[in-house]
């Protein structure tokens, strides 16, 4: 997940000059927080190369925070479910900006549920209802990360402002978000486990909506509430054991976010 984080930090870094020779761009802003999700439920299919094609219906899942890792590993900052933006203002009053965002959410089917399934599993057709055991017949997570890589557009409004500098204090904050998923998931079949390799499988879109608190010149906190759509049209490429199969699924999801920021003007 690491090299994920750094591969796009370098790819901000090295287009951000781009960016700034085509835009008006008057400053910059990092953030970093965490997350928790809620999820809806979702119809799985699966196309395995054992010959297996079938669908888990309306399948329950959650999400999986770990914001315990904050206190017991400290400098691992990315084992709980995390955010990072990096934003550019695009006017000299900084209500409007470009931001890249990435949510390291984590999405775990619900174990020992019954599901109806339909298709056929190695030959044999099924239509009825199972139960959703590691060892005796699957387990999906996306838990290295569903991973939403997006792009927003993101507008603030000013409620309250510092009486003695005139500067921003308050500022409501809403953004409207595209993008790709690049999920690692951690599939078993019958007690095979398989984690797979970080890949683009599908897009996202979401809106966003809460505000930020300036407690500083350049330092803010921000809490937001977010809702979007995510297609997986691939979650298991780049794989071994399972070459030439996938696992398709969508779902919306809801999303509450706590982060802190620095701002940069230029």
């Amino acid at each position: 997940m690491n090299r994920v984080i750094c591969f796009i930090l370098i790819f901000t870094i090295t287009t951000s000059n781009a960016y700034a020779q085509k835009l008006k761009i008057t400053g910059m802003y990092f953030q970093w927080g965490y997350n928790t999700e809620w999820y809806t439920k979702s119809n799985l299919h699966f196309k395995l190369n054992n010959g297996s094609n079938f669908t888990l219906h309306n399948v329950k899942a959650s999400d999986k925070p770990d914001m315990e890792g904050i206190y017991e590993s400290p400098l691992d900052i990315s084992i709980p479910q995390y955010n990072y933006r990096i934003g550019f203002y695009i006017n000299e009053s900084k209500t409007r900006a470009l931001e890249i965002n990435f949510d390291h959410a984590k999405y775990v089917v619900d174990g020992n549920q019954r599901v109806l399934v339909t298709g056929t599993i190695e030959g044999q057709a099924v239509n009825g209802d199972s139960i959703l055991e590691r060892n005796r017949f699957l387990h999906v997570e996306h838990t290295d990360g569903a991973n939403f890589l997006h792009f927003n557009y993101v507008w603030q409004k000013n409620i309250l402002k510092k009486q003695k500098s005139n500067r921003p204090m308050l500022n409501l904050i809403g953004k409207l978000g595209a993008g790709i998923n690049i999920p690692r998931t951690d599939f078993t079949w019958k007690g095979d486990r398989l984690n797979n390799k970080f890949h683009i499988a599908g897009y996202n879109i979401s809106a966003e909506g809460g505000a930020r608190y300036y407690f500083g010149k350049r330092f803010f906190i921000e809490g937001t509430a977010k809702t979007g759509f995510v297609k997986y049209t691939n979650a298991l490429a780049n794989t071994t054991q399972f070459k030439n199969s996938y696992l398709k699924h969508s779902f919306g999801y809801f999303e509450i976010i706590g982060l802190f920021g620095y701002d940069i003007t230029f």
